[in-house]
This record gives C-alpha cells, structure tokens and sequence, in this order.
C-alpha cells in the first residue's frame, strides 16, 4: 500500500510513518517548513518528504491520503485554499482518513493495547511502560509523542503483542473532531491526570471529561482502567460510567502508593512494599508517572518488583529536563536545560523537581514560551505567576500573543522580564546570569534555538 501523509512532520504522524514504512507500505508525506528533528527521521527511514500542501502532490497517485490534524479547510486572505492539495481530494473523490484511524485499522487491530491519557505526563508515562515491557523480554510496539533516549527513535512495530500509544485528546482530523484516543480501543487505559487545555477546541473542562469519558468506554470488561486517586475531574469522568476493573494510584488510599523521596522510593501496593525504584528523575510528578506505569505493566504480567528495577535504568524522554550543555566558569558553571512544560500546571512541577534536585542555595532563571494555543489565547495567563513561584527569575518571550504578558506578570516585580524577540531574551538571560545557576528552558516548539544562542553568548568573556 502507497500512503501519502499530510502534516508528516508532527510527532504522531511522522511516528505513524514510521511505523507504516517498518510494516513495508510505501510512504509519502508533506509538509509546510518541513524541520528537524521529525524530517531527519523520516529521511533516514528513505521517505519521500514534500514541501508544502500542493495539488500537483495528486500526481503521486497512492491508495489513501492519511490526513493530520493541521489540515483544515481554511482559506486565504484572497480566497485561495490554504491546503489545496486536500480540496482537490475532495474534489476527486480520492480515498482519505485520520491518521487515528489508520493506525487503528493497520496497526493496533488485535494487539493488547496500552493508552497513556493525560494533560501532563503522557509522553514520559508512555516510555517508562514501554521500557518496562521491553526489560521483561515482552518487545512491545510503541508511539510516543517524542523520543525515549533508551530507544532513540518515536516508534517501532515491536514483535510482541503488547502496543504502547501515548494517547492525546486532542482533535483527530477537520472531518473527525473526536478526541485521538477514541480510534486506539485500548485495554489498559491510564488516566494520568485531567486539566482544562486545548481551549482552541474545547470550551471548558466539562468538555474534556466527555472525550475521556468516550475513551473509558472503549475499554473492554476484561481491561483495566488505571486513574489518579489525587484527580476530582477523574472521579467525575468515572461517574458517567465505568464497565471494567479499576485501579487508583497517587492518593494515600490507592491501590498503588509511594513512600519516599522522588528520586528514591518505595512502591506499595494494597499498603504493602512491592519494588523501591532509584533513579535520576526529578519531581513528584514523575513519581505518579512511575506508579501508573509499574501498575500498567501489572495488568501485562509483569511484577511491580521487576517493573520498579527496570525503571532504575529508564533514561527519561528527550527534552524532558534535558541537559543542553554546562558553561564553565571559574567561579562555577551554568547548566542550560531545555522541557516541554508549556501549560502552567507543568511549568510549575518542572521548576519544583528542578529545585529538589538543586536545593535552595543554586538559582533557578526559568525562560519560557506561551507558544500553545491555550496559551496564546490568554486563557491560562493568570496562572503564570503562580507557576513561575520557585523560581529566582523568570524570562518570558512575549512576542505574538493575544495579551500583554508585562501586564500578566508585573505582579512578580523585578523577578519578571519580558521580551518580544529570542534575541532580546537571551540578552536578558546573559545579563543576569552568574556561576552556579541552572537555566530552565521550557517551550513545546522549538524556542528560536534558545537553547544553543545562550550557550554561545554565555560562552564569551
């Protein structure tokens, strides 16, 4: 089968391409800036990668066009399509889906199904239960919305019968506006946690809670669904209806509990110690994710006491508290990271894992970017300076946004800077910049290259 994908450059789809070039279809695909580091990927694997949303791409000919979710039928200022490659599908009567929903038919049609569910979380959940079935010898498939350093690649096939998909409740396709993870049918679903986000598509939380509700009821007799005892919006979705076993991690009266530091802990089960993980991870967050992953690979048969050992070895999820480079001082260094928090619930645990980790004495500079659609809406701003409380300075890119970010965090006096250009920030950043401190980069894009222009600017004498 030829397929042709439309957005092949997105982290779900570039992974289904993947997958589907592994499984030995012919692929495809376009793309408007065709960039780094999903078209890298894709080139390795020999797919054909096209720039921009053409009509003359018909000539290709292939047997379904897969369609993303960054198509739409939006039009131009002067009339003209904005993606007339897919009005002329239309216009043809050609074959086209959701990339969802080919997954669902080509690839995860028969296979024990893990879907990871969650505002924050996701995609480290997804690779930490990946890394647990591949350490028990199960050699599971995987798509994760980014690349797991114990694999180095988004997806793969895997031989076995377990698939594990980070499963994203955003919208499937412009013809399709149901949550992806409707399409998956899992039979163990995590709930990691449930915020409101996405405000480009959904109107309140109210609303979110319905899709995750579709996806509990997807979930077969015999499956288990695997929820956050701290989460009141997971109650609430498990209050419309709930057909299989459940379990609860995180709340003192879950099935699965911890006791200990974030970086070394005990794991109970029903209150007694079943596994201790020890690892290099930061924050509580990433301990939740360790129990809903060590209780997901439970129900696949896989003991907490060896799933808690393989977590040992998990090496975190590129541009998860990455480490960009250190800059040596005589006085001391200064260590650049780079995360993918962008909502403000999970630029505020990232900030406090990074400050467990380096204590009170060392300061934390956090630099971030309001770049989701959520957040360029302003819908979330007022949460900015409570997410920015454990940090010594914050540095905000406040260039194209629908709100005044200066007037957003005046509230945080001197603390806060804002700047309009990536240039500027830095400047802003090397200017208050000392030996000792650790710079929080955060952005779910790609920031300008923030990352490596600070490097160079701190660099120099």
């Amino acid at each position: 089968m030829h397929i042709h994908i439309l957005g092949i450059c997105g982290t779900f789809m570039g992974g289904l391409a993947a997958l589907a070039c592994e499984a030995g279809h012919k692929v495809t695909g376009c793309d408007t800036g065709v960039y780094p580091p999903m078209s890298d990927q894709l080139r390795a694997l020999g797919i054909e990668l096209i720039e921009g949303f053409g009509a003359d791409q018909l000539a290709l000919a292939p047997d379904v066009f897969v369609v993303g979710n960054v198509v739409s039928r939006q039009r131009l200022a002067d009339g003209r399509p904005k993606f007339p490659l897919m009005e002329s599908v239309l216009d043809a009567g050609l074959p086209y889906t959701s990339g969802p929903q080919w997954l669902a038919e080509h690839v995860l049609q028969g296979r024990h199904v893990v879907a990871v569910a969650g505002t924050h979380g996701k995609t480290t959940t997804t690779a930490m239960i990946t890394w647990i079935l591949e350490s028990a010898g199960l050699q599971p498939g995987f798509l994760v919305g980014g690349v797991p350093l114990n694999f180095g690649v988004s997806a793969r096939l895997g031989s076995g019968n377990s698939f594990v998909i980070e499963a994203d409740e955003y919208d499937t396709a412009f013809f399709d506006k149901r949550s992806k993870f409707v399409h998956y049918r899992p039979r163990t679903a995590v709930l990691n946690n449930l915020e409101f986000d996405h405000a480009d598509i959904f109107d309140n939380l109210a609303a979110i809670e319905r899709q995750f509700h579709y996806l509990v009821r997807t979930v077969p007799a015999t499956g288990r669904v695997l929820v956050n005892g701290l989460e009141e919006s997971l109650a609430r979705v498990l209050h419309l209806g709930c057909w299989s076993e459940v379990r609860s991690f995180g709340a003192t009266v879950s099935d699965f509990t911890v006791a200990g530091d974030p970086d070394s802990f005990d794991v109970l089960h029903q209150g007694l110690t079943v596994g201790h993980v020890k690892w290099a991870l930061t924050g509580v967050h990433n301990q939740l994710n360790a129990l809903a992953a060590i209780a997901a690979c439970e129900h696949l048969g896989v003991a907490p006491m060896a799933a808690a050992m393989a977590l040992g070895t998990f090496e975190n999820v590129k541009r998860r508290m990455e480490v960009r480079g250190t800059v040596r001082r005589l006085a001391g260094s200064i260590t650049v990271y780079d995360d993918f928090a962008h909502h403000p619930t999970a630029i505020r645990t990232t900030i406090d894992g990074l400050r467990r980790k380096v204590g009170w004495g060392d300061r934390i500079l956090a630099v971030f970017e309001p770049r989701s659609n959520t957040m360029k809406l302003g819908t979330m701003k007022a949460q900015l300076p409570w997410s920015l409380e454990h940090a010594d300075l914050a540095f905000c890119h406040g260039g194209a946004l629908g709100w005044d970010a200066r007037e957003v965090l005046a509230s945080m006096g001197g603390k806060a800077r804002v700047a309009d250009h990536v240039d500027a920030l830095v400047a802003q950043v090397v200017a208050q910049a000392r030996p000792g401190d650790h710079i929080l980069c955060m952005s779910n894009g790609g920031f300008g290259e923030i990352h490596q222009k600070l490097l160079q600017a701190l660099q120099k004498p």
